[in-house]
């Protein structure tokens, strides 16, 4: 019984250095020369299940009030993109508070849309000339490809036509430059420049210099114009793409360097966005609901330029929860142990208390995170079920000498099923947790742009079928052709996984190899099967 304790112990004094590395706060550097409210901030005000969507959607004015009564402290601008659902009554409050406003005209392949779009716009601009410093008609419409260059420039000229302040059109960077001729409709060019959105991926160490760059190329290409960066931001959360991570930490440090050179070029530079945006993850992901400089729940500011910065503010609390999920693998392997238990054996225990405890406050954090929606939601939920279900039952198997069943001892003929409910329960979730990893690894094969990397779950659930089937003695018999085709196909998927998200991407490498082992572990099954 000692004997346990002192392996607990252990098991609990790792997680608890774990959680306190990965918590402790990194020293923003302080970047000299950068003082006062930000020019600009993207705005939508948009909360909880809101959405642009929604026609019959009406933003009280209370709402948007409360919220550019806070951005008037950090801004001195906000950039709007259409009107209705109540955002055309953004300007009369801006005014109120001080701010600017660019206001933005929503153009799309809807005629009609488009022209109601044009007329309210055309009217707030000679209502509120004094607070509608630019209008921008048109949001990346090229990119989408819903107008040709020769009718979006007309259109930015007959808005022109109507209206008393400057005309720009916003899209990104390329685009401009592979359409010059709309250069000629504008008072200024708005690019935007998003380092994580790239062909190629921006890491954010580069971040800063990349937009530098990029905005001294086009002002290049386009001499005499004045270049305004309509859209420049980073992800607190969601997927890495290549080299790029979204976090906390990295938001903070891109954003105020980029700001820095900014200041330093003499350019201007919109963020995006003010607040996170929820409604975004149905179009992006995780990683499009975290753009914000301010929580979108709290309403509250991510950062403080110079203040030191966790990307793990709640580490004890994690750290806590995962030694209490350790002590609870730790007490059912105790619980379930026949006689003598092998050394070999305790370590498979070790192990698995020790993987589950250290990344069981990741995976608690993480899904409210990366759950949207019904089917999110119960997606999460599955993974979080086997990542918290696996290590109890596995290490309880372990120590009760119960062996790793195959597939078709849990779903094949019923003569041939295994016996006793912790076998079918342990079966069952090896069943469970293969299905997940097949969704998984085969969304990342055909449509991966927009998932996450559900790392963390898949370790601590991979992790006792593995330590088990190395722990016990080589069985004999033929290999089971349904593991073997499950194996050949996470095998495949990983390799191609690995190498499509670059090696440069952690997240994407981690998953691929608890695939790559859970797929050996797999194909090591032995036994009669029809």
């Amino acid at each position: 019984m000692r004997f346990v304790f002192v392996l607990f112990g252990l098991s609990a004094a790792l997680i608890g250095a774990v959680w306190a590395w990965l918590g402790q706060p990194v020293a923003l550097p302080q970047v000299s020369g950068l003082a006062g409210k930000l020019y600009c901030v993207s705005y939508a005000p948009y909360r909880g299940d809101q959405t642009p969507f929604d026609e019959a959607l009406h933003i009280t004015a209370g709402q948007i009030d409360e919220d550019l009564a806070r951005l008037a402290k950090i801004a001195g601008c906000v950039r709007t993109y259409a009107t209705g659902q109540g955002l055309e009554q953004v300007a009369e409050i801006a005014g109120r508070h001080g701010l600017k406003v660019l206001q933005g005209l929503w153009v799309s392949d809807h005629p009609l849309k488009t022209k109601l779009q044009v007329d309210s716009v055309v009217q707030l601009a000679n209502r509120y000339p004094h607070v509608i410093e630019g209008v921008i008609v048109g949001n990346e419409v090229l990119l989408r490809g819903e107008m040709l260059a020769a009718d979006l420039a007309q259109l930015i000229r007959d808005v022109k036509g109507r209206i008393r302040v400057p005309v720009t059109y916003a899209d990104v960077w390329e685009y401009w430059l592979r359409n010059p001729e709309v250069a000629g409709a504008v008072d200024f060019i708005t690019i935007h420049i998003l380092p994580y959105w790239e062909d190629l991926p921006i890491a954010a160490r580069d971040a800063g210099a990349h937009v530098a760059a990029i905005r001294s190329q086009v002002a290049a290409a386009f001499a005499g114009k004045e270049i305004l960066i309509g859209e420049f931001g980073w992800p607190s959360a969601g997927r890495m793409r290549e080299g790029a991570l979204p976090s906390p930490v990295n938001q903070a440090r891109v954003i105020q360097e980029a700001l820095a050179r900014a200041q330093s070029g003499n350019y201007r530079v919109n963020i995006i966005e003010a607040f996170d945006q929820p409604w975004k993850r149905a179009l992006e992901g995780t990683v499009g609901g975290h753009w914000g400089i301010l929580d979108g729940t709290t309403r509250e500011a991510k950062f403080h330029g110079g203040k030191p910065l966790s990307n793990h503010p709640h580490w004890p609390w994690q750290a806590l929860g995962g030694i209490l999920f350790a002590l609870a693998i730790f007490a059912c392997a105790r619980a379930f142990a026949r006689g003598a238990v092998a050394a070999s054996t305790w370590f498979g225990v070790v192990a698995s208390a020790s993987v589950g405890g250290i990344l069981f406050g990741w995976i608690v954090a993480d899904m409210p995170l990366v759950s949207f929606g019904v089917a999110g939601w119960t997606r999460s939920l599955a993974f979080t079920a086997v990542a918290l279900l696996t290590p109890v039952f596995g290490v309880a198997a372990m120590t009760s000498g119960t062996a790793l069943p195959r597939f078709d001892e849990i779903v094949g003929p019923v003569s041939r099923r295994i016996r006793g409910a912790l076998a079918r329960t342990y079966g069952a979730l090896l069943i469970l947790t293969t299905v997940l990893a097949i969704m998984v690894a085969l969304g990342l094969v055909f449509d991966p742009r927009y998932r996450d990397f559900p790392f963390a779950a898949f370790s601590v659930a991979a992790t006792p079928f593995v330590l088990h089937r190395a722990l016990t003695r080589r069985e004999q018999g033929p290999r089971p052709p349904a593991e073997i085709a499950v194996a050949a196909l996470l095998l495949c998927s990983s390799l191609y996984v690995a190498v499509n998200e670059t090696f440069a991407n952690w997240q994407s490498v981690w998953l691929c190899a608890v695939f790559v082992v859970f797929a050996a572990t797999l194909a090591q099954a032995r036994g009669a099967q029809n």
